[in-house]
C-alpha cells in the first residue's frame, strides 16, 4: 500500500479544544491513519484554552506571516512536543485572532465573533504558509467544515500559492447547518480577484460570501459523516439548508463515511472514569454503574429494575427537544427515570429545570458539560434517547451500544445507518427506531423499549448483541484512504502520487 502525506486541518480537536463531535473526529482519525502507515499532520489554531505546558508545545518557527484583510499578519507555529504522542499536531499562534475566551462565539454577547471571516481566512493562509516554511508538502489536504473551507479555494485560485495548484483536497462536512456565510463586503477581506464573486463561481451564495460553498466548489472530493446524511443533504431545504442544488451538482464526488469510535476512550472494559468495568461476557459491573449514576444525580432507588434513560446532548431543536417538550409529562408518567446532561437554548434550560422540580424522583438535569458524568451516564443508563430532527452521524448512539445502553433514535442520518429496530421474536436489532418526526411516535418507541426491557433474558441478548458491534476507526480510516486516492487521481498530481 502506498502511504500518503496528509495534512488534516480542523478548527477543533480533542484533547486540545472542543465544542462538538468534529473535535472527536479530528482527534481520532489521524491516530487511525498513522496506524495504517500514513504521514499525518493535524493543523489547528492555538486557542487560549490549550495549555502549552500540558502538551509540551514547542516553537517550530516564530517568524511567519500570512495575509489577512490586505495586511501581513505575523504568527508563530508550534507543535505538540509530548513523548509518545499518537501523531504530530501543528498549532497556528496568533493571539489577536485566537487568544479568546471561546472558539467561535463571544461569551459576552452569545453571538459569533464579528471578525470570524477574517480569523478563519487568516487560518487558511497561515496553514499553507506553514507547509511552505516546514517543507511539508502534502499529497492531500483534508479540510473540515466551513472554518477551513477557504483552503481548497486558496489552493486553486489564489496567486499567492501557485505550488499548491495540483495538490489534492478533500472537504468533510460535519453539519451542513453551519456554513460560514458573511456579508458581500467580506469578499474584500479575502484579497482575491473581484471576478470570482459571481453566482456561477465558488464564493457567492445569495449575495453573501460562503466559506462552505467555496470548500464544496473547489475541493476535489467531498464527504459527510454517514451514507444516509450524504443522500439527505441532496434532497431538500430541510436537510440541505439551501446547499442541496450545489451538492447535487457534485453528486459524483460526494461520499458518506461513518465516523468511528475511539474504543481506547469509550469502552466499559477499560474505562477509568466509571466505578466498575464490564464486558459482554461479564455484565455485573453495569448494575454498579447504574447505582453510582443514581447516587451522583441524586435520583432515589425506587426499585432496582426501574430503567434509566440517558441523554447527553446540545439542548436544541435540531436534537429533537421540541418533541420531548411536547410529551415530557407523558414520558415522565411512565415507569422510568431520566438523566439529562447538556447545554444549549435557554428555553430548554428553563423547561428541564422546571420539570426537574416537578418530578424530583424521576428526572435529574445537569446543565453544562462534565466528561466524567458523560461516561457514567453511558455506563449506568439502560437506554439512551436521541430523537434528532437530523443527525449527520451521531456518536453517542455508538458509545451507547458499546456500553450496553440501548439507543432509542429517530431514523435519520447516521442514526439510521447504525441502529436497527429490535425485533424480539427474530432476535435481531440493536435499538428502538421511530421514523416520522413526531412526538407521539417517539413516545411509542419509548413505551416499546420499556415493554421489551421487562423481559430480562431478551434485554440481555440485545445488550450483548449491541456491545459486540464494531464501529472502530480502522474501517472508517480505510474508507478515507480510498477517498484520498480518488481526490489524488482527480487532481493534477494523480500521476505523480502512485497507488
Amino acid at each position: 500500500m502506498h502511504s500518503f502525506k496528509i495534512l488534516l486541518v480542523s478548527p477543533e480537536a480533542v484533547p486540545f479544544a472542543k465544542t462538538g463531535g468534529l473535535a472527536d473526529v479530528a482527534g481520532a482519525l489521524p491516530k487511525a491513519l498513522k496506524a495504517l502507515g500514513h504521514d499525518i499532520r493535524l493543523a489547528m489554531p492555538l486557542y487560549r484554552q490549550i495549555d502549552k505546558s500540558k502538551y509540551f508545545l514547542r516553537e517550530v518557527d516564530s517568524n511567519l506571516s500570512a495575509e489577512a484583510a490586505g495586511r501581513k499578519e505575523s504568527f508563530a507555529l508550534y507543535e505538540d512536543g509530548r513523548q509518545g504522542r499518537a501523531f504530530d499536531t501543528w498549532f497556528v499562534s496568533h493571539p489577536g485572532f485566537f487568544d479568546r475566551p471561546e472558539l467561535y462565539k463571544d461569551p459576552s454577547t452569545g453571538q459569533d465573533y464579528i471578525d470570524n471571516e477574517e480569523r478563519f481566512a487568516f487560518l487558511a493562509r497561515a496553514v499553507l504558509e506553514s507547509c511552505r516554511a516546514t517543507d511539508f508538502m502534502p499529497d492531500i489536504v483534508h479540510c473540515n467544515d466551513w472554518q477551513s473551507g477557504l483552503i481548497p479555494a486558496f489552493m486553486k485560485v489564489d496567486p499567492r500559492f501557485p505550488e499548491f495548484r495540483e495538490i489534492a483536497t478533500l472537504l468533510s462536512i460535519h453539519n451542513i447547518g453551519y456554513q460560514g456565510n458573511f456579508p458581500a463586503t467580506s469578499f474584500q477581506i479575502l484579497g482575491l480577484d473581484d471576478s470570482l464573486f459571481q453566482p456561477d463561481q465558488g464564493f457567492e451564495y445569495w449575495g453573501m460570501v460562503s466559506f462552505l460553498k467555496a470548500g464544496i466548489w473547489y475541493s476535489d472530493i467531498i464527504n459527510t459523516v454517514s451514507k444516509r446524511y450524504a443522500q439527505e443533504i441532496q434532497t431538500s431545504n430541510e436537510f440541505g439548508y439551501g446547499f442541496e442544488g450545489i451538492l447535487r451538482d457534485r453528486a459524483g464526488d460526494l461520499f458518506g463515511v461513518l465516523n468511528g469510535i475511539d474504543y481506547d476512550v469509550w469502552n466499559p472494559a477499560k474505562d477509568e472514569l466509571i466505578p466498575a468495568k464490564f464486558k459482554p461476557e461479564k455484565l455485573e459491573g453495569k448494575a454498579k454503574c447504574k447505582n453510582a449514576l443514581r447516587r451522583k444525580t441524586k435520583l432515589p432507588m425506587v426499585r432496582k429494575d426501574v430503567p434509566i434513560i440517558g441523554i447527553i446532548s446540545r439542548l436544541a431543536d435540531q436534537k429533537g427537544f421540541d418533541l420531548l417538550a411536547e410529551v415530557a409529562d407523558d414520558i415522565l408518567a411512565l415507569d422510568l427515570q431520566m438523566v439529562i446532561l447538556g447545554t444549549g437554548d435557554k428555553k430548554y434550560h428553563d423547561l428541564f429545570i422546571e420539570l426537574q422540580a416537578k418530578y424530583p424522583k424521576k428526572l435529574s438535569v445537569t446543565l453544562g458539560f462534565d466528561n466524567e458524568l458523560a461516561h457514567l451516564i453511558e455506563a449506568g443508563s439502560d437506554m439512551f434517547l436521541m430523537p434528532s430532527r437530523y443527525e449527520p452521524c451521531g456518536l453517542n448512539q455508538m458509545y451507547s451500544l458499546k456500553y450496553g445502553t440501548i439507543p432509542i433514535v429517530r431514523e435519520t442520518g447516521g442514526l439510521a445507518d447504525t441502529i436497527e429496530n429490535v425485533n424480539p421474536a427474530r432476535g435481531t436489532g440493536n435499538g428502538f427506531v421511530f421514523r416520522k418526526y413526531d412526538s407521539r411516535e417517539m413516545l411509542n418507541a419509548v413505551k416499546f423499549a420499556l415493554e421489551v426491557y421487562r423481559n430480562k433474558a431478551v434485554w440481555q441478548e440485545i445488550m450483548v448483541r449491541a456491545m459486540r458491534q464494531d464501529f472502530s476507526w480502522e474501517k472508517s480510516a480505510g474508507e478515507y484512504v480510498e477517498l484520498y486516492r480518488k481526490a489524488i487521481a482527480k487532481s493534477g498530481r494523480g500521476a505523480q502520487v502512485a497507488g
